[in-house]
């Protein structure tokens, strides 16, 4: 199969570590190894994937994922088409392209509708998967339509509406489709004060998260308000902020649950952000996931709630 495959898609590489390609610099290899460098590529590689009936994985700006110590046996497929274009108002970015660009471009024309995003890792493709927001904004809120490969390698478009956007969900990761490009509507606003807004933004991500160890983003997603007893409801009204609906943020939950500094092998909870991961020098998977089961189980002991992963594990 080896052969075969490497001679139908030109450029495939075998046996390629993927730690360096993920933010938390975790895991193994990859079987096999794509970059696609346009949407053809894309539809190649899928259609490979399918021809020679290997699993297959697609990874953008490598941020909220944590691969196994073993790697993956299949096809991991790089998505590096990073154009962009700006008419007007309106924006136009392929899923390569990194978010901290977006960031700075869109500022710098005085067009408004990303400083949330201020600091944020990754590209487009994840964060329109994963429907990302922090600081009240979501991508939602800007998205005209986006262009997808479903599970047959075709190319479908959807308006902002049919991408059945939740708290950081979409239709892309429910039914597993490829991210290729999004369309977005910004406002024109006060170039000084936008650019002022995602600077203070990245100030404090820079701040108050822990850049300075390798990690993959919030572990887990903050918890709705709604799901605690009305007796920790009251005790906890102070803590509630709108994520963009009422939440009780889990770091506090992980703080208050005594876990800061808590290690297994050289993975470790933050002890400056709870809800980050990090990697101390050559942590494995299986310890994030060790520790991951351990929190959750603690803050389950103590607020009697549940937890959602946010980081998706490769396998």
């Amino acid at each position: 199969m080896d052969a075969s495959i490497l001679k139908f898609l030109p450029g495939v590489r075998k046996n390629i570590p993927l730690a360096p390609y993920t933010t938390f610099k975790i895991g193994g290899p990859a079987k096999y190894f794509f970059v696609a460098k346009t949407e053809q590529d894309v539809c190649n590689a899928i259609t490979a994937a399918k021809k020679y009936r290997v699993p297959m994985f697609v990874l953008a700006g490598g941020s909220n994922v944590l691969v196994s110590d073993k790697g993956f046996l299949g096809l991991v497929v790089l998505l590096s088409m990073k154009q962009y274009s700006m008419k007007g108002t309106v924006l136009t970015a392929e899923a390569g392209v990194d978010m901290r660009t977006l960031v700075k471009e869109t500022g710098k024309r005085g067009l408004s509708g990303f400083e949330w995003a201020g600091g944020l890792p990754g590209s487009v493709g994840g964060v329109v998967r994963g429907n990302a927001g922090a600081f009240g904004g979501e991508t939602k809120d800007s998205i005209v339509s986006v262009a997808a490969l479903d599970k047959k390698g075709t190319i479908k478009k959807l308006s902002g509406k049919a991408c059945a956007f939740s708290y950081r969900n979409s239709l892309f990761k429910e039914k597993n489709w490829i991210v290729l490009s999004a369309t977005f509507q910004l406002k024109k606003g006060n170039k000084e004060k936008i650019q002022a807004i995602a600077k203070e933004h990245i100030r404090y991500r820079k701040e108050r998260h822990p850049l300075e160890y390798p990690n993959a983003g919030s572990v887990f997603k903050n918890c709705p308000f709604s799901k605690f007893s009305k007796k920790l409801q009251n005790e906890l009204s102070h803590i509630v902020k709108i994520d963009p609906f009422p939440v009780i943020p889990t770091a506090y939950l992980i703080s208050e649950a005594r876990l800061k500094g808590l290690r297994v092998g050289k993975a470790e909870v933050s002890r400056k952000h709870p809800n980050y991961i990090v990697n101390k020098g050559g942590a494995k998977a299986k310890d994030v996931l060790l520790l991951i089961e351990k929190v959750k189980k603690a803050v389950k002991k103590k607020f009697s709630v549940d937890l959602e992963v946010e980081v998706q594990y490769i396998a």
